[in-house]
């Protein structure tokens, strides 16, 4: 490609999968060429291919195979300032010269906004800004359905196996993922990448002495296969995060030191994700505004959001708009540095975009998050745990309590009473409450147990005091 701004790095590919994404890449280009043509002044050709191999069983019997592939294009054109988005599945060249011919008429029927335009071509990435991010597996396009199969059914069996208490399950489900993104802009930018993503969740069920039905789950989800925890291990941890719920009960009202564990410490800042994103800036929807360059959070709290971590599961070389990745810190040591944007939140709020964008084919770009993190501290969960004399440990929150324009927090959550550093007995039926300013602005502990199995990803942290009501 003689495009300055196309990736032509291909050495990690097959020449099949090469010259099939280079097929791709011209059948972008040309959909881009002929929107222009027909009166476009702006045209962006985003291309997604997927395939997925879903398996579930339960008690050892498969429930569920699904193998799906798909192809489909999504075009966004501008025209005086009026954009539209069509998208297809039907790649025929007669069928997407009639497909772009639509969406140039759709533009003509929407009302002008001047701050749709792309970025300044300046601004996009070049071949040189984008890394070997390591998310792609090869060895995921040769896992087959009696692998997958026998995953899922390895991990149930070891749930199944590691406590007598499992006296039920709800399954097993291994999934495996392939995709490739390809993105093409009249704007001069021309890229591609794939990525892959492999996962096992088993849920087994307990019976409590009251005849509860206990569920639990584990899961692990990783770019490589090879790194993805064995299904024993998974299953063997599932069963024990089941059978500790046993005995569960309220307690009373009571403010306390409340511990998040990483799977509901990740629900917090997904929570804080929503009220630092440009868009709900302009909008004027979050408890944020004013409060840029301003303490949000305790010291030991630093937020970034980071699509270069290598074989993060948000991690990408380029944003939705063909801008070169980068990380952006959104708090730093307590301190809120600014709204994550993309070009057009950017120009609502009168700022460049933090190449913040994701898009899909159905719809224009979007603020998203890549790998969303709370940076981990420098002591251990146990350490945290025991340096606790009396506290609630949180392991699941529920429901939708928050207010993203006042900032209040209230969600039911279940998890573990804490005496003298130790867990005493398992909580259910709670539910726990402050503001999201004081829930961050109380933490005073924040454990190194990171882990990137998912894009949003915290580690055990602990707030000094919230209200945690029970009976």
């Amino acid at each position: 490609m003689s495009d300055s701004k196309h990736d032509s790095k291909s050495d990690s590919r097959s020449d099949s999968q090469s010259d099939s994404t280079d097929r791709l890449i011209a059948t972008a280009q040309a959909v881009v060429a002929r929107a222009q043509d027909l009166g476009a002044h702006t045209a962006e050709v985003l291309l997604v291919t997927h395939r997925e191999l879903t398996a579930k069983i339960r008690l050892g019997k498969p429930e569920l195979v699904l193998q799906a592939s798909s192809r489909a294009l999504g075009l966004r054109v501008i025209r005086d300032q009026c954009s539209a988005v069509c998208h297809t599945a039907d790649l025929a060249p007669a069928a997407l010269d009639e497909f772009a011919a639509q969406a140039v008429d759709a533009a003509r029927l929407s009302e002008p906004d001047p701050n749709s335009t792309p970025p300044d071509p300046g601004d996009l990435a070049t071949a040189a800004d984008r890394p070997d991010l390591d998310i792609h597996d090869p060895a995921m396009a040769k896992v087959d359905a009696d692998q997958a199969l026998a995953m899922a059914i390895a991990g149930e069996q070891a749930a199944r196996d590691h406590d007598p208490r499992i006296t039920n399950s709800e399954g097993a489900t291994c999934s495996i993922a392939t995709g490739q993104r390809i993105l093409v802009t009249s704007g001069g930018f021309t890229g591609s990448y794939g990525g892959t993503f492999a996962s096992l969740v088993v849920e087994p069920v307990a019976d409590d002495a009251d005849g509860k039905k206990r569920n639990g789950h584990w899961w692990d989800g990783r770019r490589h296969l090879s790194r993805l925890a064995s299904p024993q291990d998974i299953g063997a941890e599932a069963a024990r995060r089941t059978v500790e719920q046993l005995g569960a009960r309220k307690i009373d009202t009571c403010q306390v030191p409340v511990i998040f564990s990483p799977e509901a410490g990740s629900q917090v800042l997904s929570t804080l994700f929503g009220v630092v994103s440009g868009d709900a800036a302009y909008r004027r929807s979050t408890y944020l505004l004013d409060r840029e360059k301003t303490p949000i959070a305790s010291g030991l709290v630093t937020v970034v959001d980071d699509p270069l971590v290598p074989g993060g599961p948000g991690s990408r070389p380029f944003d939705g708009e063909g801008l070169a990745s980068r990380k952006n810190v959104v708090v730093d040591r307590g301190a809120f540095t600014g709204f994550l944007c993309d070009t057009y939140a950017g120009r609502r709020l009168g700022r460049p975009s933090t190449a913040s964008a994701g898009r899909g084919i159905s719809g224009p770009p979007g603020v998203t998050s890549s790998n969303f993190t709370l940076v981990p501290g420098d002591i251990t969960p146990e350490d945290l745990l025991a340096d606790t004399d009396r506290a609630f440990y949180v392991t699941r929150l529920m429901g939708f309590g928050f207010n993203p324009v006042t900032g209040d927090f209230s969600k039911g959550a279940e998890g573990f009473w804490i005496e003298k550093g130790k867990r005493a007995f398992p909580v259910s039926e709670v539910t726990i409450s402050a503001t999201l300013d004081e829930l961050l602005l109380g933490v005073d502990g924040v454990a190194n147990d990171l882990d990137h199995r998912s894009s949003t990803a915290s580690p055990t942290f602990r707030v000094k005091t919230m209200t945690v009501a029970g009976s």
